[in-house]
């Protein structure tokens, strides 16, 4: 049973239900029989980049994933609002106000830090038990309420910019912006209109991405939609960890699957590991209480040798198991 992460470079078109199954598919191909798969952080079809999937003991973790900050990548056309706030909707309005690279930058301080945000009609919260996108496709008016959420950083993508009245061919590749990469040329002039913008954000979880385009471009007076979105960054997880689906494809054809599997621990590397000796391991296998540990308060990875064995919680020199792994000992 394998256990650990494969990242995913999620494809255009491809939802986030479906690339679970291309791994199941791909392991099962691979004589690898039922293995427990599950995703950390749902991307809309329309959306790409990475994708974290977790398998065997690493879907304990998937939830702890769920509530990692993300990081995207979005270009938001001015002009146009759609009921979906992306290219897949209807327009419902419009306008003739394009801002300036100035008047960007001016707005975006007021969108970073804990704001309060009203979802898109279209996503996957329930109303009275059923899912708003399928109210909204049902012709029903769906009222979401504003929920907090937090943007720790948001900034233009230097060089990912077209100014008003340019055409398709100006546009520069958005692929996979990366922030200030060389050879890109400056912004336009402060005073230059624009058509569109990518911009680059670093957000909590329960960010939507489609919600603050709609938000920065009615601050500027506008009408927005986002036209491109990709996530660079997951939790600990960045587009270089990320494989392709052709990749991810080789699994099923007799590639092995260390190529693409990254270690359990792999999702942990954001928070401290704690050492313990064998007959520490064996407490904390059985779910027992350490005491007498001098390490600060807070939340820990036990290991023992190279095996994870637990998260664990340490206050007061007490540490308390949230999480244990069943994993196969290394030293047997």
């Amino acid at each position: 049973m394998p256990h650990g992460w494969i990242i995913l470079d999620k494809p255009l078109g491809l939802g986030s239900t479906q690339a679970v199954a291309a791994v199941k598919r791909n392991l099962r191909e691979a004589g690898l029989g039922k293995v427990k798969v599950g995703h950390g952080g749902t991307l809309d079809p329309l959306a790409t980049g990475v994708l974290p999937i977790a398998l065997g003991e690493a879907t304990k973790l998937a939830g702890r994933m769920l509530d990692a900050s993300k990081v995207y990548a979005f270009t938001v056309a001015f002009g146009a609002e759609t009921d979906t706030l992306d290219l897949e909707g209807t327009v419902i309005a419009e306008s003739d106000v394009r801002p300036s690279m100035a008047e960007v930058e001016a707005v975006l301080p007021h969108f970073t830090g804990p704001i309060e945000q009203v979802p898109p009609a279209y996503s996957a919260l329930k109303v009275g038990g059923a899912r708003a996108y399928d109210l909204a496709r049902a012709g029903e008016v769906v009222e979401l309420t504003a929920r907090a959420v937090t943007v720790f950083e948001i900034l233009p993508h230097w060089g990912s910019w077209r100014a008003a009245g340019a055409s398709e061919g100006a546009q520069l590749s958005q692929q996979a912006p990366t922030v200030s990469p060389d050879g890109l040329p400056p912004p336009p002039a402060g005073e230059d209109l624009l058509q569109e913008i990518t911009l680059i954000a670093h957000v909590s979880k329960g960010t939507y991405i489609r919600s603050l385009a709609r938000d920065i471009a009615l601050a500027l007076g506008t009408r927005g939609h986002v036209t491109m979105l990709r996530r660079l960054r997951a939790g600990p997880f960045t587009e270089n960890q990320a494989i392709s689906l052709d990749k991810l494809n080789e699994l099923g054809k007799g590639a092995p699957l260390e190529r693409v599997l990254l270690p359990l621990e792999a999702g942990l590397v954001d928070i401290p590991a704690l050492d313990l000796g064998p007959q520490q391991a064996g407490l904390v296998r059985q779910g027992r209480v350490l005491t007498g540990l001098p390490q600060h308060d807070g939340l820990y990875w036990a290991r023992c040798g190279n095996n994870p064995l637990a998260l664990i919680e340490l206050s007061g020199g007490d540490a308390r198991v949230v999480r244990g792994f069943n994993l196969p000992d290394v030293a047997e």
